[in-house]
């Protein structure tokens, strides 16, 4: 027996369903038979809209669900009674098409729902339009029937792919074929589609010279709503320099040195006709592209597989670089639930004419300083790539044989690349930094001009009683055996009553703070500017994993006796190293989870490395992927960074979901990339900014800090230690740590 898969394409009359039905259809049929089904046939009258959607349901739904051709009765619209009786035939895929396609009881005989939403105005200029003089009079009766009919238990966010119709949908349907080859439940029997998305062509230009990192992002990527900059700022202060020609071997003794994390900057954002916007909020995965949505329900890592987790492209022999395109972003925290059950899918919030809150593709991304979406990435088609190394960049651009357009987009992003470089390379500026970038910043600690003149204030979310408190409480938590170590955090925040730049401020961080692993991400209304140190986990492509914590802090100072001082104390810190090699040790076991066994190895144990305001202690930890291993899975048993956490991370985790006065979003979760080639490179989210415009035409702050409590923490060091950690960003900002 043959059981359809039925697919509705909802909306309101004028919004342009019909075409998109028509030409999906036509679509769809290179591979199968299409069966296409319009309400529009079946509704009795003018007034009959409900009633219709009652009899579609009985008449048509129901048999095609069960297997069964469906015979139903038409109406005649010239003699205003039923008609004669029509059949809709059996096909591997049904599309229905009307107002209230998915209304009400339907939505339990569908595999997948499209809503086309257009504004009401339009809607009615297209249906006159169209219909003429014949609908003009019954306009307002049916639209009063839409309204009773579709209330707040139908609202469009509810549908699995949305289209915005405003300007038509004629250039929709490309991107409503992708939408629905991205939902799991379509994947079967849309696989010939899946397939011919999957065989991309991946290229990368080499162009000799690197002009200032800065000014090529901004020319490049300066208007762009959404842009990622995986910045690795230390290689400009020579953190990163290798002789000419010189190029490290995999088990070179300095693999492991913040030059080697430092050899590659990438730049990207998702226009063309490969870009998407994917954020995950409360167990619903939405997809942005254009003028087309998808929403996927489940939980982020399951998605993260089927859209990322095997070997798409294979890069060029000359290509040094482990990113060949693909997901760029973060994830948050809160992605890593304690008991390993994402929550329920909850529906957007519908914003209403007067509430102010974002509409569109960056909805979802920020909606306040308590409203954060869990994870938020771009798929970029084409991309920059800075070799630090060798003194070059390489243009990456992505071509399939299914996107027209895709070869035409990427030759124009050549030029303009070559044509920003050229120019950038020109400029005054270019050599300005080849001069700077030969001197080794020297520790700074005085606190800077803030860069848009008025410091902001912070407030904490503990106090200095407070966190110590709760100090107090991890360890009886500790001496209790629920835990060895706790690491508890704490968020700094700030309201600007104005805009503050959000690209100027990440400049300022990136000079002041210079970091292997810093980035900038423009989401929308929603800015993160890092200057993180800490890899949390790479998977390169050929499977070998790595992860790089880091545990033990010590601030430096500007007197170079003093400053050794400080980084002898933390290399013979007994209390330091042992919160590092518990941390190797959970770590050492997330690995294991997907790894061959005998691989495993701790490679570098508390070596201290130094940075422009801090001196750290750093471990690695090393395995390789057992074949056939699932790396979305691989990355999940790893998050959230054990170094973030304590051990053991599901215990903990759980205290210290009960010690933190609230969530920490952003902070403590990974930013990084997802390739194309199935390579990921994740960095710790600490020593970062969040920044959020909001609608009162002001600016939120926030900033998260935190350390590692044991059985002997002193709380007075404790204390000192998130202060030293807040102090990179806080004196960049000229602000102060609150009292």
């Amino acid at each position: 027996m043959l059981k359809p898969v039925i697919i509705a394409v909802d909306g309101r009359s004028g919004a342009g369903k019909t075409t998109l039905a028509v030409e999906l259809a036509t679509l769809l049929r290179r591979h199968r038979s299409i069966s296409l089904f319009h309400l529009e046939d079946i509704y009795p009258g003018w007034d009959g809209l409900a009633g219709g959607v009652e009899r579609y349901i009985e008449t048509v739904l129901e048999p095609l669900h069960s297997g069964k051709p469906a015979t139903w009765t038409a109406w005649d619209w010239e003699a205003k009674h039923d008609g004669a009786s029509r059949t809709t035939e059996l096909a591997p895929v049904v599309l229905v098409e009307g107002v209230g396609s998915s209304h009400g009881r339907a939505r339990d005989f569908l595999d997948a729902v499209i809503w086309v939403d257009t504004p009401s105005p339009t809607r009615k200029k297209r249906a006159l339009e169209r219909d003429g003089e014949t609908y003009a009079p019954f306009w307002d009766l049916w639209a009063e029937q839409e309204d009773r009919l579709l209330d707040d238990s139908h609202r469009p966010q509810l549908a699995d792919v949305i289209v915005d119709g405003s300007n038509g949908v004629a250039n929709a349907l490309e991107g409503v074929l992708m939408a629905l080859t991205q939902l799991p439940k379509l994947e079967h029997v849309l696989s010939p589609e899946l397939a011919g998305r999957r065989g991309l062509e991946f290229s990368a230009v080499r162009i000799e010279g690197l002009p200032p990192a800065q000014q090529l992002f901004h020319s490049l990527y300066g208007a762009a709503e959404h842009a990622i900059w995986l910045d690795s700022s230390i290689a400009e202060t020579g953190g990163a320099a290798q002789p000419a020609g010189t190029i490290k071997l995999a088990r070179d003794p300095g693999e492991f040195s913040a030059a080697a994390r430092s050899r590659f900057s990438i730049m990207a954002d998702d226009s063309g006709c490969f870009g998407q916007l994917a954020h995950h909020q409360g167990g619903l995965t939405t997809l942005s592209a254009g003028q087309v949505s998808a929403h996927i329900s489940g939980q982020f890592f399951p998605w993260l597989d089927s859209a990322w987790g095997r070997k798409a492209v294979r890069a060029p022999a000359d290509y040094p670089g482990d990113f060949t395109l693909g997901w760029l972003g973060y994830l948050g925290y809160d992605l890593g639930d304690p008991d390993g059950v994402q929550a329920a899918p909850a529906p957007p919030k519908t914003a209403g004419p007067n509430d102010g809150l974002p509409t569109g593709p960056d909805a979802g991304l920020s909606t306040g300083p308590d409203s954060i979406a869990d994870a938020a990435l771009i798929f970029a088609g084409r991309a920059v790539v800075l070799d630090h190394w060798q003194n070059c960049l390489y243009v990456l651009t992505l071509t399939g044989a299914q996107q027209p357009s895709s070869q035409r987009e990427a030759q124009e992003f050549l030029e303009t690349v070559r044509a920003v470089h050229a120019a950038a390379l020109e400029s005054p500026a270019a050599q300005t930094e080849q001069t700077l970038s030969k001197v080794t910043p020297e520790p700074q600690q005085a606190p800077q001009q803030a860069p848009h003149g008025k410091a902001p204030k912070f407030t904490s979310r503990d106090g200095e009683r407070s966190y110590k408190n709760k100090i107090a409480a991890a360890q009886a938590q500790i001496c209790d055996g629920n835990s060895y170590e706790v690491c508890l955090t704490t968020t700094l925040e700030a309201n600007m009553p104005e805009r503050l730049d959000h690209w100027a401020t990440y400049q300022a961080l990136r000079k002041r703070s210079p970091a292997p692993f810093a980035a900038f991400l423009r989401l929308g209304p929603l800015s993160i500017a890092s200057t993180s140190p800490e890899r949390f986990l790479r998977i390169d492509a050929a499977g070998l994993m790595r992860a790089e914590p880091i545990k033990g802090t010590r601030r430096r100072d500007p007197d170079p006796a003093l400053d050794a001082a400080l980084k002898e104390d933390l290399a013979s810190s007994p209390k330091d190293r042992a919160e590092n090699v518990m941390i190797v040790d959970l770590l050492r076991n997330d690995l294991s989870r997907f790894a061959v066994p005998a691989s495993l190895r701790v490679p570098r144990l508390c070596a201290i490395e130094s940075y422009a305001t801090v001196h750290q202690m750093v471990s690695t930890i090393e395995a390789r992927l057992a074949p056939g291993s699932s790396r979305a899975q691989a990355v999940a048993a790893a998050f959230p960074a054990g170094s973030m956490t304590g051990a053991p991370k599901i215990s903990t985790m759980a205290i210290l979901s009960r010690l933190e006065a609230g969530p920490r979003g952003v902070y403590s979760g990974a930013i990084g990339y997802f390739s194309l080639n199935a390579a990921t490179d994740l960095s710790v989210v600490i020593r970062t900014l969040v920044l959020q415009d909001l609608n009162d035409g002001g600016t939120h702050l926030s900033l998260g800090i935190g350390g590692a409590i044991t059985a002997d923490s002193d709380d007075e060091a404790e204390w000192q230690e998130i202060q030293a950690k807040a102090h990179g960003v806080l004196s960049t900002l000229g602000a102060d740590f609150p009292r």
